[in-house]
């Protein structure tokens, strides 16, 4: 039996909004609807599709249908701009996007689609290049900025361009810590910054340009913020790989240095867009190729190419 429409909308914005009653307010019905939708809908399917929170929660299920929910709608959107029948097509876009695009060049791309096309409204989840692509694969968004260059199954992968990232750390930091310079030793004792307990960018580099070492790990701050993460480099908590584009300014007045000049990571970033919502998808992916060809490096092959985790 076919899902209503009408109740898949109300899952989606319930979980959008995270409570009944703002779901009621955006779909212009009353609360009593919105539960008595949502019942139906999970009766037909015989499970259960939100957690009542508060907030309320998708289920894994209830998350993929609401996805469901929000391509239909998105794909409508454009088929009838397509015939005359509306003036600006638009509908919700989920974005899987890594913390550093976010935080300094991928703005630029979402204000230059919604200049294109403005009814786009746009729901970013915030995941680590190398894992981003498993919001995709899940079926959780339309599209995620990955470094994952082979094309998950029913999508595109489209290079963008390189971030480099470099080893910075405060002036103090390094006098402190690395005297006589980038030892293992010193590696080891000096604090280093991660984003998440999956960044293993810092490592990588140590192995790359100091020297694999058998010796304890040094003491870690995890710091999920692009900008927490830069700012603590700069006030001297601790050293880590920062985006090129973030510290220009900081290298610049020598509030950051580099750890060892010239020994640049860069990581390779892909579009990864479902081939079902590339065409609702077209003014994203397109604004996204320009801002990336301006913003990122090309494709040449740089010195130290950080491959996925």
């Amino acid at each position: 039996m076919p899902l209503d429409p009408a109740q898949l909308a109300t899952l989606a914005a319930i979980l959008r909004r995270g409570s009944f009653d703002r779901a009621a307010a955006e779909l212009g019905v009353t609360q009593s609807a919105v539960s008595q939708r949502l019942r139906a809908l999970e009766e037909q399917v015989g499970m259960v599709l939100v957690q009542r929170g508060p907030p309320a929660t998708g289920t894994q299920a209830g998350a993929r249908l609401a996805q469901h929910a929000e391509q239909l709608a998105l794909l409508e959107s454009r088929a009838l701009h397509q015939i005359g029948q509306v003036e600006r097509p638009g509908g919700q876009v989920s974005v899987a996007v890594n913390a550093d695009s976010l935080a300094t060049w991928f703005p630029e791309a979402l204000a230059r689609a919604q200049d294109s096309a403005p009814g786009l409204q746009f729901n970013l989840r915030v995941d680590d290049e190398g894992h981003s692509a498993d919001w995709l694969r899940e079926g959780r968004v339309m599209a995620a900025i990955t470094a994952t260059a082979t094309p998950l199954r029913g999508c595109d992968a489209i290079f963008l361009g390189r971030m480099r990232y470099l080893a910075t750390a405060s002036p103090g930091f390094v006098a402190r810590y690395f005297p006589v310079g980038l030892t293992p030793e010193a590696m080891a004792r000096a604090p280093v910054l991660l984003f998440d307990a999956k960044d293993r960018l810092q490592d990588r580099w140590v192995d790359a340009h100091v020297a694999p070492t058998d010796l304890p790990p040094p003491p870690r701050h995890v710091m999920p913020s692009s900008e927490a993460f830069q700012q603590g480099a700069r006030h001297g908590l601790a050293w880590g790989l920062n985006p090129e584009l973030s510290v220009r300014a900081d290298l610049a007045s020598g509030a950051l240095v580099e750890l060892r000049p010239d020994t640049p990571v860069d990581v390779a970033l892909y579009w990864q867009v479902s081939r079902l919502m590339r065409p609702g998808l077209a003014p994203l992916t397109d604004s996204l190729r320009q801002v990336a060809l301006a913003r990122l490096l090309p494709a040449e092959a740089p010195r130290t190419t950080a491959p996925a985790p």
